[in-house]
């Protein structure tokens, strides 16, 4: 009995272990990662169309740098023929359009795990929640916020007015920057209420001040700025003068905080990222220190100009090109002979990067075009209620 029982124990045994290690078996317990695995001709393909594209993308990259170092090049000869009082030839530019990619695309890894939703996360932007944030935790700094849209468009147009910039300067460039419709506090990539949207940049206000923008005003016109709080404030008494007097000096540590670094763009730049630089940024929004930085910002392109030579007032289409490219890229744009507009690409006023990001740059790819679509879009544009508003508050 014993061995009766011993043996079919045996038998049991046996059979289970014949079971377990069968073909059939091993594949029915493989995991979900096992079954996952791509096949060796699969990967095979990937590294084979991987190595097409990265020779096709550094062939392109090549031209590319190429192409933007030409830029500089001929950028840098313009302002040497300018200087000594050369005239500027068609020659002097570059007039071919940048290259554009049309190789194959960056294949996808078989081995990678997928993305969630198949789309990449795009860099965080700040907004203006930001702004505010850091501008209390850094300057202990709370904006006066205007008490509706059309204080602040007052306040906007009596500075305005006051430094010079005309009317038809000051609704136009409003008019292009913000759609016509723009607050006070719109931030680029969330004029409108499309579910979803999101900054595209930290351009702020009537005129789109980057963050930078406004580092760059504070270290270079930061004394105006602190005079002209001071000449407010004389016909206060109380709190009001109080409050003057404290919001001047935390304007004076913002200055201060801008002045830390040499008076260059990239290293505004580089202040403009931290929370300082974002902190002081939300000078924008207050009724009393916004309009003294919106208008600088177009007082010193119309100032550039007159210091060069250009005596002709300023259109709003021009004073616009020098907002857009920058006030040494947008006076090489307008000095240029109208004969040779139609024939020069308007990447000769850009830096890559600052072209790439910019759609209306790039879709009117000739300056000719660039000045008539700026027009065009202007002469709507000044035609909406909230350049209207602007426009009677002069």
């Amino acid at each position: 009995m014993y061995c009766k029982a011993y043996c079919n124990y045996s038998v049991y045994f046996l059979s289970m272990f014949l079971i377990t290690t069968s073909p059939a078996h091993s594949e029915s317990t493989k995991t979900p990662a096992d079954a996952a695995e791509p096949v060796p001709q699969a990967l095979i393909a990937y590294k084979e169309k991987l190595e097409e594209y990265t020779i096709a993308r550094r062939k392109f990259d090549d031209e590319v740098i190429a192409y933007w170092k030409l830029i500089a090049e001929k950028k840098q000869n313009r302002n040497e023929k300018r200087r000594n009082g050369q005239e500027i030839l068609l020659g002097d530019y570059v007039l071919i359009q940048p290259p554009i990619y049309s190789g194959p695309a960056r294949p996808i890894d078989p081995s990678a795990a997928p993305k969630a939703n198949g789309v990449s996360a795009k860099k965080y932007v700040p907004v203006v929640a930001d702004f505010l944030k850091f501008a209390a935790e850094q300057f202990q700094f709370v904006p006066q916020r205007p008490a509706s849209e059309i204080e602040f468009k007052r306040a906007y147009a009596e500075v305005a007015a006051a430094a010079g910039l005309t009317k038809d300067q000051v609704v136009g460039v409003y008019g292009f920057e913000t759609g016509g419709t723009g607050n006070y506090d719109v931030q680029a990539g969330l004029g409108n209420t499309k579910p979803g949207a999101q900054a595209i940049s930290t351009a702020l206000g009537y005129n789109q001040l980057l963050s930078a923008n406004t580092v760059s005003l504070l270290a270079e016109q930061g004394d105006h700025f602190i005079r002209e709080l001071r000449k407010k404030a004389e016909g206060l008494t109380g709190e009001q003068h109080k409050s003057f007097d404290e919001k001047i000096e935390i304007l004076q540590r913002m200055i201060a905080f801008c002045r830390t670094v040499p008076n260059k763009w990239s290293e505004h730049v580089r202040l403009a990222a931290t929370p300082q630089g974002l902190g002081i940024h939300a000078l924008n929004l207050d009724v009393d220190v916004g309009p003294l930085l919106q208008t600088q910002k177009l007082l010193n392109s119309v100032i550039l100009a007159r210091r060069k030579g250009h005596e002709l007032p300023l259109s709003a289409a021009e004073v616009e090109m020098m907002n857009l490219t920058g006030d040494g890229n947008g006076f090489d744009m307008l000095t240029m002979p109208l004969e040779l507009r139609n024939q020069v690409p308007t990447s000769n006023f850009f830096q890559q990067g600052g072209y790439e990001r910019n759609p209306i740059a790039s879709r009117n790819n000739m300056v000719s075009k660039l000045f008539g679509a700026t027009e065009g879009n202007m002469d709507h544009q000044v035609t909406l209620e909230g350049a209207q508003d602007l426009a009677a508050a002069f």
